[in-house]
């Protein structure tokens, strides 16, 4: 079985970097997603067009690496990510849970990667570009319970601001929901804002007491542990 280095929340391709190039962590536009890799055209140009070649061909392989050991019973190790290719864009959702068995579920946010993947039983069944907070009103990092479930929810503290299938993790204000523009240029005041179509299925699955990590740069991989506790 192959698998690589992955974001806990959004579970990344990592790509081994070559000398002259910047790599960038995360899943959503440039700066998030599946791993992106960026050639510093300047290294390589002055190399010449077979330097060029031979790096194209060196990013195109994938990176391999054996799957360790796992207690295939527990419902913390991830034994799926969602096979999905290139960056999740802003505004982009994926979800795909046919065949999954019922379990334990869990979803992770990551702050660099940008990305909440929710897992049923370890197997990865939803992931979506995430709107995050702001150094200002940052999204806190650390496992929370969901506190309750409110489908139609305003935000008092922000002018009756619509908030949409929330999942309330904090008693002062941060949550999952939906009712934002997921958009480049936009951030929370330290909720995590997902796609109407992404969370409405969320909601429908997610109970109150359910568990949401919110990591800062944590990967892992296939075989690898959801759990924060060591």
């Amino acid at each position: 079985m192959t698998g690589g280095m992955k974001w806990i929340a959004g579970l990344s391709l990592a790509v081994v970097a070559l000398i002259g190039t910047v790599v960038l962590f995360g899943r959503g536009t440039e700066a998030q997603a599946h791993m992106e890799t960026w050639l510093s055209s300047e290294d390589v140009l002055a190399d010449g067009s077979a330097a060029v070649d031979d790096a194209i061909e060196f990013v195109a392989n994938e990176v391999v690496q054996e799957t360790p050991p796992y207690d295939p019973d527990d419902p913390f190790v991830i034994k799926r990510v969602l096979p999905i290719e290139g960056p999740i864009r802003y505004g982009e959702w994926h979800w795909d849970d046919e065949g999954v068995p019922e379990g334990l579920l869990v979803m992770t946010v990551d702050l660099q990667a940008r990305v909440i993947s929710v897992f049923r039983n370890g197997y990865e069944i939803g992931a979506a570009a995430a709107l995050l907070g702001t150094p200002e009103h940052p999204t806190p990092t650390g496992t929370f319970p969901i506190l309750t479930k409110e489908r139609h929810n305003v935000s008092e503290k922000y002018n009756n601001a619509p908030m949409p299938w929330t999942l309330r993790l904090t008693w002062d204000g941060v949550a999952i929901h939906g009712g934002s523009q997921v958009e480049r240029g936009y951030a929370s005041h330290g909720c995590i804002g997902v796609p109407d179509e992404f969370v409405s299925r969320l909601y429908e699955i997610a109970e109150v007491g359910d568990v949401v990590i919110i990591t800062d740069g944590v990967m892992t991989g296939v075989g690898g542990s959801l759990s924060t506790e060591s």
